[in-house]
């Protein structure tokens, strides 16, 4: 594990883009009493070594048995992959998961994946020279080059969305907004941290996201229990003024939005250690002077109330908040490229899409595999 840990600082030394991950997550994330999703997993991690005895590549193989049954598949995927620019290496890895996938009875291979939605996906294939950030995979432009090479192709492609935000909320929110509050009586909301985990919000988010996602590619319904370790992990670092949710006029959640100060710098700062002073980068970017860019790490609105105007109650509720605070960009999570009801609503607000991701695929119900 340690030196599945060191890779990386390996691979990225002395590139600007690349943002680490705290290494007390990725040891947590292997660790059932951290780690709910691994009850309904199998996972085999690997790591590969030169003659010499360096590590040079790394890799996990998931069956997600929860997802396979969701989606009537039978698919390993792979996840946490890294290696030096060497055919040799790259294809050991993935050979590797190939073979443990076939022993488990998987026809198919995907990734980046990881357990759920909430684990970083998608390996990066264009924009190589802009910053990476906490909730994103960064890699460099040999990865996907190698990923051809190997007979893998395009499963799917995510994207993000830029946006400078804007001084005043634009005129077209402001009359959406107007309008649904009207029509159906809904408000926005900021929680506490007694209805969060007290009054069992927590759980009430998770399950909208679970309503509100579960047509997407790949997603796999959270449990409370992965709900509740979600929220004892990181609820507490939020800013729950920039967590707006919107109910109806019965008290219902039927959107929320989750953001927060973007921590790449703060993270390099960190070095991917928390000790001994990674804390202080991290409560510093959290609390005390953050960077200039928020991230907008997801919004979900349930599905019987999509289409009707109610991102706008969100982003009429935000852009004000973040003026306050100081926030110039926003940077949102990961998109499938072809969800154009969640694209086209930053229309608005004159969006950069940029940073494309790609899933990758390949047969392997023979011992060759396949495109």
């Amino acid at each position: 594990m340690n030196d599945f840990l060191a890779l990386p600082r390996k691979i990225y030394r002395g590139n600007p883009y690349y943002v680490p991950d705290m290494e007390a997550d990725v040891r947590g994330w292997f660790d059932p009493k951290h780690n709910p999703g691994l009850q309904h997993c199998d996972v085999a991690p690997f790591v590969a070594y030169s003659e010499e005895g360096d590590p040079v590549g790394r890799i996990v193989g998931i069956v997600n048995h929860k997802a396979n049954k969701t989606w009537n598949g039978s698919c390993v995927r792979f996840g946490w992959i890294e290696f030096v620019d060497d055919l040799d290496v790259s294809a050991a890895l993935l050979k590797a998961v190939e073979d443990w996938g076939r022993s488990k009875g998987m026809d198919s291979i995907q990734g980046p994946l990881g357990i759920s939605d909430f684990d970083k996906e998608g390996m990066l294939v264009e924009d190589f020279d802009k910053m990476g950030s906490p909730i994103t995979l960064y890699n460099p432009p040999y990865y996907p080059q190698h990923m051809a090479t190997h007979g893998y192709g395009k499963e799917v492609d995510w994207v993000q969305v830029k946006v400078t935000i804007p001084a005043e909320v634009p005129e077209r929110y402001s009359r959406v907004k107007k309008l649904v509050t009207e029509m159906y009586g809904l408000k926005v909301k900021k929680l506490t941290l007694h209805e969060v985990f007290q009054e069992g919000y927590g759980r009430k988010i998770f399950g909208l996201l679970n309503a509100s996602y579960s047509q997407l590619f790949g997603y796999t319904p959270h449990s409370d229990e992965e709900a509740d370790a979600f929220v004892n992990d990181y609820i507490r670092m939020l800013d729950l003024d920039m967590l707006p949710m919107v109910e109806d006029d019965k008290g219902n959640l039927i959107a929320c939005c989750i953001t927060m100060p973007n921590l790449s710098r703060a993270l390099q700062k960190s070095g991917g250690r928390m000790f001994p002073f990674g804390w202080y980068h991290m409560l510093r970017a959290l609390k005390f002077k953050h960077e200039e860019e928020v991230e907008l790490l997801l919004i979900a609105v349930h599905p019987e109330w999509q289409a009707l105007g109610i991102n706008a109650l969100i982003f009429a509720d935000l852009i004000p908040v973040f003026n306050k605070k100081g926030f110039r960009i926003a940077e949102t999570g990961p998109m499938l490229e072809d969800n154009m009801k969640v694209l086209t609503q930053w229309k608005p607000l004159k969006p950069t899409i940029y940073k494309r991701r790609r899933c990758f695929s390949k047969e392997i119900n023979s011992l060759t595999g396949g495109n």
